[in-house]
């Protein structure tokens, strides 16, 4: 006999879950037998009683379970978790070419820990915790996820905390960052925040305290990767740079020229400083400047200085209800890019957000050719890194799409 509570689920629900999707909603649940806390492990059941998974609930979140396991044999003990891990770490070895150095090592729902995120970046680990169960667990995880690193003979410096995010509010939680104490850890937390990480043979210094989400974003290093093939002898243009990734990786592939713009001045001192650190000062430019001003302040003066523009904006939209906006902004962007290029220029495009999905943004990609005037010659069409898993079915799990293209 099972000791958990149960959670009686509605059929459309019940079909969800017998899918492998790890959400059940506020709404779908529809009665429920036994007491719980907050945070605490239920079983999910259908209308009939049957077993079909057990996870964290939380009265407060519009997810009010997120199943961890559908094995009704599950203990979730330390040695669970402890698998979890390195089930992690064995497919990121195999599909990342073995180092670990600088990787998302936990990707949430995709690794079968809803709601946490861990990044590598050297001898520090960031994580971000997002649901109320993987909170309450954390001094059992953590503690597991510093262990297991440290096998491989590295010892980690220490794990940062970037709770810094609105959407624990919805799940109850307060924002903090910091590092990270285990409850039987004793001694002086690391005086530094900075990590210096090699990816793709380029060297950066990452801040995991004050960088954009956990400091450095992992997902592009294989799209980074395929811009460097073709920027050789190029005079390239990277909009919305940040810390320069795809700047550098143009510099390293022979670009003749890069300017990298970015409407952050602490972006702008970022790339200067790691062109000065990978030696690219010479070809590496940085320019404080909103890019869709500057690609009108290009137009206006009928410059076409550039044969390689790289567009990688934030996400326009984190929510549904913005996506007509969104889209209107990705097609502003995307439009100006292409009529700036000559013809047998070549364009980097890409969306972050996960409610553009992949036929709207083609859609987009398409719609802003047409307004420039411009046919595109398909190079690749590319996601985000393995490390950063999509199961398919969790469509939540899959949100980049990048594309590179030839205008002809």
């Amino acid at each position: 006999m099972r000791s958990y509570p149960r959670f009686f689920i509605s059929k459309k629900a019940e079909r969800s879950v017998r899918e492998s999707h790890p959400w059940v909603y506020g709404e779908e649940v529809e009665k429920i037998e036994g007491a719980y806390a907050p945070g605490d492990m239920v079983d999910v059941v259908s209308s009939k009683g049957r077993y079909l998974g057990t996870g964290f609930v939380n009265d407060l979140s519009k997810i009010r379970v997120r199943i961890v396991s559908q094995n009704a044999n599950d203990t979730f003990d330390e040695a669970f978790w402890e698998r979890r891990i390195r089930y992690a770490l064995d497919y990121r070895r195999a599909v990342m070419g073995g180092d670990l150095r600088c990787c998302r090592i936990i990707f949430g729902e995709a690794d079968g820990f809803p709601g946490l995120t861990a990044d590598r970046f050297d001898d520090i680990v960031v994580v971000q915790i997002l649901s109320l169960g993987m909170e309450k667990r954390k001094d059992i995880i953590l503690p597991l996820l510093k262990k297991v690193l440290e096998e491989e003979g590295d010892k980690l410096r220490g794990i940062y905390e970037r709770n810094d995010v609105k959407i624990r509010k919805l799940e109850g939680l307060e924002e903090m960052t910091g590092w990270y104490r285990a409850p039987d850890c004793s001694g002086d937390l690391p005086s530094s925040t900075l990590a210096r990480i090699c990816e793709n043979g380029i060297f950066y210094d990452v801040d995991v305290e004050k960088g954009q989400k956990t400091g450095f974003f992992l997902d592009q290093k294989y799209n980074r990767l395929a811009l460097s093939r073709i920027a050789r002898g190029r005079h390239v243009l990277d909009c919305f740079s940040n810390t320069g990734s795809f700047a550098l990786n143009a510099a390293k592939g022979g670009a003749a020229s890069v300017l990298a713009v970015d409407v952050s001045q602490d972006a702008v001192d970022m790339v200067e400083r790691h062109a000065k650190l990978n030696g690219f000062e010479k070809i590496i430019t940085a320019k404080k400047a909103d890019a869709f001003a500057f690609l009108d302040e290009l137009a206006a003066s009928g410059r076409r200085d550039f044969d390689l523009i790289i567009l990688d904006p934030p996400a326009f939209t984190k929510s549904r209800k913005t996506v007509g906006n969104a889209l209107s902004g990705y097609t502003d962007i995307n439009w100006r890019a292409m009529k700036l290029l000559p013809r047998g220029g070549y364009l980097a495009t890409c969306s972050c957000s996960h409610f553009v999905t992949e036929e709207m943004f083609l859609g987009m990609l398409h719609k802003a050719a047409l307004k420039a005037g411009v046919c595109l010659r398909q190079i690749e069409y590319r996601q985000q890194a393995a490390d950063h898993p999509y199961l398919w079915n969790v469509p939540e799990t899959f949100y980049l799409k990048f594309c590179l293209f030839q205008v002809v």
